[in-house]
């Protein structure tokens, strides 16, 4: 077992220098774990095409010091239309690939902005901004980091919550408070995602993973007390491509939910890959049931 995780690792890991993440067959002789599904609804067409005559939202690109890498970030920040600083918003926390940066759900085929237009524009989701990060907490934060970036990737709480979380409450009209907090994210920052959200629940109430990556924890290390996440934890959302090798990785932890009684969702994307056509149906999904 050491080997494969090791391998999937090291697979994943060597696609640093492309945006797109790495379509992953299974690997060796693994089987898929056995889990109730929960029923997967397609998307209606056009749910990521940009509309006309729609009220549309803005992306800053904004910088921000981070004390625990010790340099200045950046992010993008997905502002949903007629912002207005003297309401109050939640925030979605959307994580890339071990592949992106903080442009790749933005500019690499995530179109999170479109995604989110529409959905503001059909009354489907509830007011909030979107923050789009680089994971990748090291001072060499580019998408060249290879292997050696692999446990930047696992130090990005640090970054997220002693930093980026308290620039973000700073500078834009939010809501502080976890149960207006979620974190979600694809491939390596899916596995970030359920490491992180699971493991800070007094900072986010609701987390998203889309085909996570490997270095998602095994269930009995990301709850090890069941009866706190059942009070703490508003929504654990998964999905990913039914012929993608990293499933494994969700169905682990939905094995886990079920056996002990934690609310889960986990959706199997009907014969797709490691892909954004997943992801982007992850974020769709995902928007509609926060902060409600």
């Amino acid at each position: 077992m050491k080997k494969v995780y090791f391998a999937a690792l090291l697979s994943i890991t060597m696609m640093t220098a492309n945006a797109q993440e790495p379509n992953i067959p299974m690997f060796g002789n693994q089987q898929k774990i056995d889990v109730k599904y929960d029923e997967y609804k397609a998307a209606p067409q056009g749910f990521d095409q940009e509309r006309e005559g729609i009220a549309k939202g803005t992306v800053q690109l904004i910088e921000y010091q981070s004390a625990s890498v010790g340099t200045t970030r950046k992010a993008n920040v997905y502002l949903p239309p007629k912002y207005d600083a003297k309401k109050k918003y939640s925030v979605l926390y959307l994580l890339h690939g071990i592949g992106g940066d903080e442009n790749e759900w933005y500019k690499d085929g995530g179109v999170p902005n479109i995604i989110m237009d529409n959905l503001y524009a059909d009354g489907k989701v509830a007011d909030m901004i979107v923050v789009m990060p680089n994971g990748r907490a090291q001072k060499d934060d580019s998408r060249r980091g290879g292997f050696g970036s692999f446990a930047a990737f696992g130090e990005f709480d640090k970054d997220l919550i002693g930093s980026l979380i308290p620039y973000i409450e700073k500078n834009y009209s939010v809501y502080t408070d976890k149960d207006h907090r979620a974190i979600a994210g694809l491939s390596m920052g899916g596995g970030q995602s359920l490491n992180f959200g699971l493991g800070h629940m007094d900072v986010f109430a609701y987390v998203g993973g889309f085909s996570s990556a490997p270095n998602t924890m095994r269930a009995a290390q990301l709850i090890p007390d069941v009866d706190k996440v059942k009070k703490e934890n508003k929504l654990l959302w998964m999905v990913c491509g039914g012929a993608d090798g990293l499933i494994n990785n969700s169905a682990q932890l939905k094995a886990f939910c079920d056996e002990n009684g934690i609310p889960c969702t986990f959706i199997n994307y009907p014969d797709q890959g490691h892909n954004f056509v997943v992801w982007k149906y992850g974020l769709y999904s995902f928007a509609q049931l926060i902060f409600k």
